[in-house]
This record gives structure tokens, sequence and C-alpha cells, in this order.
């Protein structure tokens, strides 16, 4: 199984652990984000693919995506596939067709007449740069640890071909920095938490539980960085140099600990009450303590770090 799916497996199992109120507000407020063409709005108002692939990630956990909405939204994915995107977008586009076609049979590729893999190898390619990983537009030199991860969990997740799965490894590795943390690009210095996930999470899918850097002294040196990301409120921090805590790097730090096996590390009952406080009372999740709106985004980050806490019964 891919990555994703098993992550997202594993997260569906913790979501069913939740209280039936929780599971409703949230998913109530993800279906009320849907338009009438499909999509799912962002912050603004208009339907967005970067915040529709958050959606459908969310309704899957939660086990709410009904047939009420995933036809409007496929019918959203397949018009989407006519336009040009950005590469952001064409990902969660992506994602979301895997997603509505496992959960409800809909083939978003298939029914527009194309090859979904020869579509995103084509899409991707251009992104690809001589060290192996991916950049995040084409017109950028540099390949992003991120943008890596995301193209090859997407390659992956459809069943393409992987090139040069060496040369991505040696990516990763040339991005480790001293404390045990990961860099977004090759002239950054300090380490960042999600960085250091997206690296986490590529080397697993690359190399999988023989991933000769996460184990032993490696990965206990990258365990504790992220350890050491978590701030007084429980969250956990960007890097370093910010002093606030946000759902993102709370939510992907964790995976990371727990594909670490380094979860219990860290303070997992503060870390509770942090995503419990960015929490609105009438579905959805803040970014963070300097947020004022919810979306769907962070409401999938709250609803998947929830979903994990939830497997080691916190």
């Amino acid at each position: 199984m891919s990555y994703l799916g098993s992550l997202t497996l594993r997260l569906a199992a913790g979501a069913m652990r939740l209280p039936d109120n929780f599971r409703e507000r949230h998913s109530g407020f993800l279906t009320a984000a849907q338009r009438d063409d499909g999509g799912f709005a962002g912050r603004h108002g208009a339907s967005d693919l970067y915040y529709t692939g958050f959606a459908l990630r969310g309704l899957i956990l939660l086990g709410t995506l009904t047939e009420e909405s995933a036809n409007p939204a496929a019918s959203f994915l397949q018009a989407s596939l006519a336009k040009k995107l950005a590469a952001v977008d064409f990902l969660s586009l992506v994602f979301g067709s895997v997603l509505l076609e496992l959960g409800c049979g809909l083939d978003v590729f298939g029914q527009a007449g194309l090859d979904r893999q020869a579509v995103i190898q084509d899409k991707l390619r251009p992104l690809q740069r001589d060290d192996g990983g991916f950049a995040k537009t084409p017109e950028s030199g540099r390949s992003s640890t991120y943008q890596s991860f995301l193209s090859v969990a997407c390659l992956e997740l459809v069943g393409a071909r992987i090139d040069e799965p060496q040369s991505l490894v040696q990516m990763v590795q040339s991005r480790r920095r001293q404390d045990g943390g990961y860099v977004e690009l090759d002239l950054i210095a300090r380490s960042g938490t999600n960085p250091t996930a997206a690296a986490v999470g590529l080397l697993r899918l690359l190399q999988g539980d023989q991933a000769v850097e996460l184990q032993g002294t490696g990965g206990e040196e990258t365990a504790r960085f992220l350890v050491a990301m978590q701030g007084a409120d429980g969250g956990l921090r960007a890097n370093t140099l910010i002093p606030m805590s946000d759902l993102l790097s709370t939510c992907t730090g964790l995976i990371a600990l727990a594909d670490l096996g380094g979860l219990n590390a860290v303070d997992l009952a503060a870390a509770r009450r942090y995503v419990d406080s960015m929490e609105s009372d009438r579905g959805g999740f803040l970014g963070g303590s300097w947020d004022s709106e919810i979306d769907a985004e962070y409401t999938f980050y709250g609803v998947a770090t929830r979903s994990l806490l939830a497997t080691i019964g916190h």
C-alpha cells in the first residue's frame, strides 16, 4: 500500500474513536464549504482546488463523504483538468481524484478520457531537477524538500514510475543538518519542522522501514529535533526562530514522530490541549493563536492530529 494510503487508513481508524459530535461538527463545517460548482471554498468564498483537496481529505477521515458531495466534487475536478494549473493545485486535484475513486468509485481522469499516470508524469517532469528532487514551479532552479515529497507521494499513489529513486534519497540526505532536522532548500542552514516531516515521509516512501538515515542514532536525532519544536502551549513551532506554534507544524511533526517511533517523547496531553484550543465550537479549526478565520486546510490538520492522538488513546 502507498505511504499516503497507509497513513489515511491509520488516521481514519483513529477518527472513528473520536466523539460523534466532534465528527458531526467538523463534517458540517466542511460540507457547508462546498459551492454550487462542486468545489470547496477557501477563506474568500469561491471554489478552490487547494481547499477542495483538504475538504475531501477531511471528509474521508471523518467517514462522512456522501454521494451528494462527491458527485459534484468530481465534476469540479474534471472541469479543472482543462485549465492551466500551478503544481500545488494540480497535486490537490490528483489527491482529490484518488479519494473520490477509492471512496465513491468516481474516476475523474477516466471520465475525461485521460490516462491519469501519463498526465501526472507529463505535469511533474518539468519540475524535476538534476538532483532528483522536484521544484515548486518550472521556473525554479532548486528542488524543494516538501514539493519532492508531494510529487513522489502523488506518483506512488497512482502507481506511476518514480525515476532515479536513489538520487532522491541522496537529495534528502543532503538536506539534513547537524541538529537532526532537515531544510526545505539546499542553501538554507536552519532546520524546520515541515521540511523535516517531508524528509521523513519521503525516506519512508522510498525505502520503507529500512530507511537507513531514520534508523538508530540518525532517527533518534531527528526525533529529538522535532520534540524540541514543542512550545509552551503544547503545539509545535515551524522552526527555532518562530515563537508561536501552528496547527500545520503540530500535525506534520507528530506524524513524523509517529513514523520515527518517537511520539511518546512529546507531551501528548499538552499537544491535545493545543489542538483543542484551535477548535471552533461551530466546526472548523484555526491555524494558530495568531489566526482569526477557520478554513478547510486547518480543519483537516486539526481532525488529522486529533485522529492521530486517538490512535494512542489521547
